[in-house]
């Protein structure tokens, strides 16, 4: 296996940031969902991460993750003064509300007395900070900051503190990994703790998903608490003794037909004359129930033996119907009698109400792809002569 390092520009750290950025939007949403109050998040509009309350308190977060562990917040630290100038001047030109409470999430560690560390929960006193960010103004050097130091230069006293009082500093917050226990915590009483990881990763896939549509349609509304709580509650009636998730990425998956076209399911299917088009239904089902009952089979999420045990309902449900048809065509049916009987019990399988793996799993792709499969191994089939002419076929086919 080839080792690849990065170079000189690799953007690590700069989508680490992104992903931190979203990730820590839905640990806060998580968090400030039993208190109860009606929410909506923004992403990247007027901060990092915005959170509006019935449509007038505004709490804006700027997110700063480190690849570091020992990277510090200090006095003239550009993470500071970007952030500050990004708010004294959304304020100024009326993008920001003047009444927003401003958090700066950080990795990094204020040192004690620091302008930074007197802006903490514990501790505060916005005089001393305010200090020591004039003080910083008058000595630094810094051409990085030097528009920031002009924009908090700008303010009157009474400016300068109302912005300190609306500023509170969360420093040594955990880092994109260690939102994991966060997150863990957060939905810890969603489901029973064997579906945790299960929830939480489809959970992060929809929020990732929604965040992603809020970013690129510019006419998307922000992400409404009532969303999360409504898809945090969907997520865990399908974690269950009477269900399973059905997971959109498979379902919506686009499929490359080229791959499946001489496979004995669809052999089966050109033996009875289905179209195209019919075709590719059976292969998007076949794919779907597959890769659905693989990702159940990873996460744990069936009983011993229950795939076998479906499988075995199926298979029943089929025969009885394979049977009457032979019944019905006896022993000297022509060609295309054995063919019109195969497509009408072809049809109840893409048709029909069959059994679902448990009692509320809707999704009917699964028993249809399951039906797909079970084709493939020549336990099911459609014409009455299935086995022994796909077995001839396939034998053909090994030969050349």
């Amino acid at each position: 296996m080839t080792i690849y390092t990065r170079g000189k520009y690799s953007a690590v750290q700069s989508a680490l940031g992104y992903f931190y950025q979203c990730r820590y939007a839905l640990y806060e949403a998580l968090r400030r969902l039993p208190e109860g109050e009606r929410f909506c998040v923004g992403i990247e509009t007027l901060d990092d991460v915005v959170f509006e309350t019935d449509g007038s308190a505004v709490d804006v977060l700027q997110t700063k993750h480190h690849v570091k562990a020992e990277a510090t917040l200090t006095d003239a630290s550009p993470d500071l003064w970007k952030t500050l100038r990004i708010w004294i001047e959304g304020q100024a030109d009326g993008t920001i509300p003047r009444d927003a409470q401003f958090f700066m999430v950080t990795t990094a560690v204020c040192p004690d007395g620091t302008a930074a560390a007197y802006l903490r929960p514990e501790g505060r006193d916005e005089m001393k900070s305010l200090e020591r960010l004039v003080a910083t103004v008058s000595t630094s050097a810094s051409d990085t900051n030097a528009p920031a130091y002009r924009a908090f230069s700008s303010l009157d006293y009474s400016g300068r503190l109302r912005l300190a009082k609306a500023v509170l500093v969360l420093d040594g917050s955990p880092s994109i990994g260690q939102l994991d226990d966060r997150l863990r915590q957060a939905v810890f009483f969603a489901v029973e703790r064997r579906f945790l990881d299960s929830y939480l990763q489809r959970l992060e896939g929809w929020w990732y998903g929604r965040a992603l549509r809020h970013l690129t349609d510019s006419s998307a509304a922000p992400i409404l608490g009532e969303e999360l709580e409504s898809e945090m509650n969907r997520i865990r009636d399908q974690l269950s003794d009477e269900s399973l998730p059905v997971d959109d990425d498979i379902m919506r998956a686009t499929v490359d037909a080229s791959g499946y076209m001489d496979r004995p399911f669809v052999e089966q299917l050109n033996l009875i004359g289905v179209n195209q088009n019919r075709v590719l239904h059976a292969i998007r089902n076949y794919y779907r129930a597959f890769e659905q009952r693989s990702r159940w089979m990873r996460e744990h999420l069936l009983y011993v033996g229950e795939l076998d045990r479906y499988e075995e309902r199926l298979v029943e449900e089929w025969d009885l119907l394979f049977q009457q048809m032979c019944d019905e065509l006896g022993n000297n049916a022509a060609e295309n009698e054995m063919t019109r009987e195969a497509q009408i019990l072809y049809k109840w399988v893409e048709t029909g109400a069959h059994a679902p793996i448990r009692r509320n799993v809707a999704e009917p792709a699964i028993a249809r792809g399951t039906y797909q499969m079970l084709a493939d191994n020549l336990q099911v089939g459609w014409h009455v002569e299935f086995r022994e002419r796909l077995q001839t076929l396939l034998a053909i086919e090994e030969v050349s």
